[in-house]
């Protein structure tokens, strides 16, 4: 006689919490309390308290298995929220969030970001792909993502900067990411775009500014290679930081070999910075980032 069949479990939805509030007895007892009145079961909580800035962070990942809507949470969380004074979030663990990728001439990155998008390695739809030079067209056709070819010059770029925050708006994107993107943004693009705009550089900034840093780098014997994911704030590659990657070199490394390990470490330092933002893990914390991952 077979064994019976374990009965199915109800499928249930997914979502994700994240708040910072001025630290304070009483929160974690508030958040959890909320969920269990409302049928809701906690399956992961992080949680740090700043004693430098006096603020608490938090994110909860939890589940409902009776039918609830995104909406009813955030409305019924609300009061919860008052009255600690929270910037908090909840979003579908589901939903896959719409980044726009940025990318001049190096291809590295755009390149790596739309292999792991398609595989499902990052929780992201590309809803198109900017670049202020035509050489990736075909690469990002492939891929059946529009490509949006902007050429910025000094006397367009106020004009250029507009279609990018156009397409943001229209294309309902949440994130974009500078995949290698050469140009400096504006004031007022950094500021409409706080805190959902990500950059990579390599780390040797800025001791190694200007065309070619790795072979500064290879002229001064640096022993190690480096990049850095960040905001994108107004203050050139001063953002706060989300990921870092280094790798080891030797005396006997070129120059040709340094940049193709800058590329790797780039690649593998961004793709993480994307996948934590869009996986809400990554809280802003003044020029910090507290990141639960």
């Amino acid at each position: 006689m077979s064994d019976p069949k374990p009965a199915e479990r109800p499928e249930t939805d997914h979502y994700v919490l994240t708040l910072s509030c001025p630290d304070k007895q009483g929160i974690v007892h508030a958040v959890s309390s909320y969920l269990f009145m409302t049928g809701c079961n906690i399956e992961d909580s992080r949680q740090f308290g700043d004693h430098d800035t006096g603020l608490f962070f938090m994110r909860v990942a939890f589940s409902a298995e009776e039918p609830v809507s995104v909406e009813k949470l955030r409305a019924s969380f609300a009061a919860i929220g008052d009255s600690f004074r929270m910037d908090w979030q909840i979003h579908r663990a589901e939903d896959r969030m719409r980044i726009v990728l940025m990318v001049s001439k190096f291809g590295h990155c755009l390149n790596d970001l739309l292999f792991r998008s398609r595989i499902g390695a990052l929780p992201v739809e590309i809803a198109a792909v900017v670049s202020n030079h035509p050489d990736f067209r075909e690469l990002v056709g492939t891929y059946d993502i529009p490509f949006h070819h902007i050429p910025v010059t000094k006397d367009t770029k106020a004009e250029a900067e507009q279609q990018v925050l156009d397409l943001v708006a229209a294309e309902n994107v949440e994130l974009v990411v500078l995949a290698r993107y050469m140009q400096v943004l504006s004031d007022n693009l950094c500021k409409q775009l706080s805190g959902r705009i990500i950059n990579i550089h390599h780390s040797f900034l800025p001791s190694f500014k200007g065309a070619k840093p790795y072979h500064q780098a290879h002229a001064r014997g640096v022993k190690l290679i480096g990049a850095t994911a960040h905001y994108v704030t107004a203050d050139l590659d001063e953002g706060p930081i989300i990921e870092q990657e280094v790798e080891r070199v030797g005396h006997e490394v070129t120059p040709e070999q340094l940049v193709a390990i800058g590329r790797d470490v780039e690649c593998q330092a961004l793709a993480r910075a994307v996948k934590w933002h869009s996986e809400h893990r990554v809280l802003l914390n003044g020029h910090r980032t507290v990141v639960f991952a």
